[in-house]
């Protein structure tokens, strides 16, 4: 495996909206995130991923840019992201870009061009069909949002295609006029200094040729279209060959559906696509037949199955990306841990978790010291087009109870991850001086950033320990995974291994007291705790017969 700063990097995502607003008018923007730079160099991360800050109307948060070239108001001038990219660079960090490409906003120049006239020149940057034979869409599929991936313009009488909001049209890749749009404007970003990309479900950008619908029913998922599409791989490897070659620079691309043997073939160092994917199979363990918001309890062993999937598919060919929350999913402590009775003990176990395994890791903002998922009393709190899209759907057409409606968002919607940044227990957590454009999770007077750098036993500090061990230790970047105790309901244990070096990582998932029983083939003569979740174990103790501790997670090095 070659050595790549992207493999040794940790990575902290942040999210402009709510992360710090500098001027008072409750949304975070760029100087905003410039003044808190030493915040995250102190934290230990080597690159920071922006969320979009181009300019767009906001339909879905930045996500739909009507302008690739140019900064949203909202969040300052290009004069300050300038600024903000010598911040970090000077820092000696790196800045990764959001790069949404599937699709732009219906208010970008293309766009407003392309729906004028069927003889415009910009006619074809987009997917426009007339209706089908039953005057209907021109086919059934339905959007990542709910509802039609349709929307009938009258301008031109034709229906143009959108996978997201219906502000979000999507872009016709199989014109090469429009690709040569997007590298040039990659390179226009590339040469003002930018360190690498993070591509927006850039795995939809090919298309089934024909568009065929799916099924019989009236609306179906159609995602085996337009997924993984036909010319998906030909498409990166031209982006990689006239672009991404000529920089050193770290690519992540965000691919639902993605399968391990697809993902192979997306980061195969000789392939010439992407540096890793962010794959999303291990967020739906706890997702029923009905989908994300059909929620169902999640099992220690359906999780482990599959990041051991993955562990193991990518060893030798690709990279892994190790995140367990982002700004499209809820909170991990709250998902995957204890959030009221073990809040410290579960969020320092996950973590352990991501910053040991094989790939590199990615922070998302505020998960450093444990924020939490938020239950706001009504819908009108919520902000979120999918999560208002679903709310009306499911509770005000289809007719199900509230309660059940607002235990789902309550569970998985997407704003539990965008409530501002809690920087201390000032008012709205000293994220903004006005109100700001989300609530802000009440829980900031007692879990935020000034708090747990305070308290030496913090989950902050913890992190700080992670990050550090990771830069000391190739073991955690380069090392063979092996797991342990592969059918234990309460440990996820497993060993890395390079060089003749040999490290155990024990992880109690819940918050009882499981016994780990050390396997015969690590019988060993001496350790050396290198790391544990509890600030009070006996490095001597006797580890063949291990009582954990509620969510406890403590990383050994092996002599054997």
């Amino acid at each position: 495996m070659k050595k790549a700063f992207w493999k040794e990097a940790v990575v902290y995502q942040i999210y402009p909206r709510s992360f710090m607003d500098s001027n008072g008018d409750g949304i975070g923007d760029l100087q905003g995130i410039a003044s808190k730079l030493d915040y995250l160099k102190e934290l230990g991360v080597d690159v920071i991923w922006l969320s979009p800050v181009f300019k767009s109307p906001n339909d879905d948060n930045g996500y739909d840019i009507s302008d690739y070239r140019d900064i949203m108001d909202e969040f300052g001038t290009m004069a300050d992201w300038e600024q903000l990219l010598e911040g970090i660079h000077g820092r000696g960090m790196k800045l990764m870009m959001d790069l949404v490409v599937n699709h732009s906003s219906d208010e970008h120049a293309w766009f407003m061009e392309s729906r004028s006239s069927k003889d415009s020149p910009y006619r074809d940057y987009y997917i426009w069909r007339p209706a089908n034979e039953k005057g209907e869409e021109p086919n059934n599929w339905v959007s990542f949002f709910g509802g039609s991936a349709w929307q009938y313009d009258e301008a031109t009488g034709e229906y143009f295609l959108h996978l997201f909001s219906k502000k979000q049209p999507d872009l016709n890749w199989e014109n090469p006029t429009l690709r040569k749009e997007v590298y040039d404007m990659m390179t226009f970003w590339l040469d003002k200094g930018i360190d690498g990309f993070r591509m927006d479900v850039i795995n939809c950008i090919s298309k089934t040729p024909g568009l065929p619908s799916v099924g019989e029913d009236r609306y179906a998922w159609g995602g085996e279209h337009f997924m993984n599409g036909p010319r998906i791989h030909e498409f990166l490897q031209e982006m990689n060959r006239e672009v991404l070659s000529k920089y050193d620079i770290m690519t992540v691309g965000e691919m639902p559906g993605a399968t391990v043997d697809q993902a192979k073939l997306y980061t195969g160092e000789d392939r010439g696509e992407l540096n890793m994917v962010f794959q999303f199979e291990h967020m739906d363990v706890d997702s029923g037949p009905g989908g994300k918001w059909d929620v169902r309890p999640w099992t220690l062993k359906g999780l482990r199955d599959i990041l051991h999937k993955w562990q193991v598919g990518l060893e030798h060919t690709g990279w892994n990306s190790l995140y367990l929350n982002n700004h499209d999913q809820p909170r991990m402590v709250s998902r995957f841990g204890d959030a009221e009775r073990y809040h410290k003990e579960s969020a320092k176990m996950l973590a352990t978790l991501l910053h040991t395994l094989k790939g590199t890791p990615y922070i998302y903002q505020g998960e450093e010291f444990g924020m939490t998922n938020v239950k706001f009393p009504s819908i009108n709190d919520y902000r979120d087009i999918e999560t208002l899209n679903m709310y009306r759907e499911h509770h005000i057409e289809q007719g199900k109870p509230e309660a059940q409606t607002m235990a789902s968002i309550y569970a998985k919607g997407r704003d539990n991850a965008r409530t501002p940044m809690q920087w201390d227990a000032s008012p709205n957590g000293g994220f903004t001086t006005g109100t700001p454009w989300i609530a802000s999770n009440p829980n900031y007077v007692t879990i935020n950033a000034e708090q747990s750098i305070n308290d030496p036993d913090s989950i902050f500090h913890y992190y700080k320990k992670l990050i550090a061990l990771r830069k000391q230790h190739a073991i955690i970047t380069y090392g063979r995974y092996e797991l342990i105790l592969p059918e234990h309901d309460e440990i996820y244990a497993y060993t890395r291994e390079l060089d003749g070096e040999l490290w155990l990582v024990m992880l109690n998932f819940f918050g009882g007291e499981p016994v780990f029983e050390l396997p015969e083939h690590l019988a060993h003569n001496a350790r050396e705790l290198m790391i544990s979740s509890y600030d009070d174990v006996d490095a001597a103790q006797d580890i063949r017969h291990l009582k954990l501790r509620p969510y406890e997670a403590r990383v050994y090095k092996l002599t054997v």
